[in-house]
């Protein structure tokens, strides 16, 4: 039987091409290798050739647009990086992608790097290294428009809001308070200031002068914004501090009517509940809470002992076992680095 007869030319071609497509592996594959080791100068090379000799080779061209916008050179590379951000190669989409936002991010194109890391977080929704551009790229469009803020508007009332915030971020409560006081002076109508200001005010202290203040500034907030949930709340601990239960019942109890779904109003009435030894009732409102947030340790813990003080012992022991399970430090990657330094995981 006849075999298939090539001719010598179309022989030497074929050998050629084959030849070159190997040759232009290798290059790929070298130019990857010291991308990888941070050589860049070398993988451009490696990755120059190997995309002359196949132009068809996507990982090449990837890798080597990936190349030119490590060595800053972004103009040629963002054509095939914002296309293989797209790529249904999770690797590839996830290298392009973050490469993209750098040379967006670096060209002022801000908005665009959102719109790609807000895809990219779609699809890496755990990847550390989208997270931390999100991270990054927010913090930069924050500091900008502070900036901006502070350089038109000194005389705002927003710019001693945010150094309130700022402040409060800080642990400088008293410069917190001046600040939300400078803010109310020139604009005591605007919403959530007076709320801002009592709560500066009761994590600056709890002494009865500051509880009084503190309840001002929330009676304050109700009059601008009388269906103010927080605020009601807020007013309820500083009525429990005072030793007044059927004031702080009272606000509480309007909270929930505000907000129906405002867990700790449920567990603030709970312990109420419990005290008073209402225990079906005050049960009832803990695991709802524990329903909105079942990592709420404040209401598992009040859940435990209104069952403990009602008598259901195995029932206190589960929410024992539940406590403790929240409460374990977590393991992973960073726990099991704790560990090898000798130093105890977070508490």
């Amino acid at each position: 039987m006849p075999g298939i007869r090539f001719f010598p030319a179309l022989s030497i071609f074929l050998v050629a091409v084959i030849t070159a497509l190997g040759s232009a592996e290798s290059l790929r594959d070298e130019g990857i290798a010291a991308f990888n080791r941070g050589q860049y100068s070398v993988a451009l090379d490696k990755l120059q050739r190997a995309v002359s000799a196949d132009s068809q080779d996507a990982k090449a061209r990837v890798f080597l647009a990936l190349t030119q916008a490590a060595r800053n050179d972004c103009p040629p590379a963002l054509p095939v990086l914002k296309a293989d951000s797209k790529n249904p190669d999770n690797q590839l989409a996830r290298l392009a992608g973050l490469a993209t936002v750098k040379c967006d991010e670096a060209g002022g194109r801000e908005l665009d790097a959102m719109m790609i890391l807000d895809r990219l977080q779609q699809r890496f929704p755990a990847d550390a290294d989208v997270l931390y551009a999100v991270a990054k790229l927010h913090m930069k469009a924050f500091n900008e428009a502070t900036r901006r803020m502070y350089q038109r508007t000194p005389s705002s009332y927003r710019v001693h809001e945010l150094s309130a915030e700022i402040f409060e971020i800080q642990n400088r409560f008293d410069e917190a308070v001046d600040e939300y006081q400078k803010a109310i002076a020139l604009n005591p109508n605007a919403p959530d200031l007076h709320f801002r200001l009592g709560r500066a005010l009761l994590l600056r202290s709890h002494s009865g002068a500051a509880l009084e203040q503190a309840s001002q500034a929330f009676l304050a907030e109700l009059k601008l914004n009388p269906e103010d949930a927080a605020s009601e709340f807020q007013l309820g601990q500083i009525a429990g501090a005072q030793n007044k239960p059927d004031a702080a019942r009272a606000h509480f109890e309007k909270a929930l009517v505000l907000s129906p779904s405002f867990p700790e109003a449920m567990v603030a009435l709970g312990k109420l509940d419990a005290q008073a030894k209402q225990y079906d009732r005050a049960i009832s409102l803990l695991k709802r809470a524990i329903g909105l947030q079942p990592a709420n340790e404040t209401a598992h813990y009040a859940l435990m002992m209104a069952y403990r003080d009602s008598g259901q012992m195995e029932k206190a022991k589960a929410e024992k076992a539940e406590l403790d399970r929240l409460q374990r430090p977590p393991e992973g990657e960073f726990t099991q680095f704790l560990k090898k330094l000798g130093e105890k995981p977070p508490q």
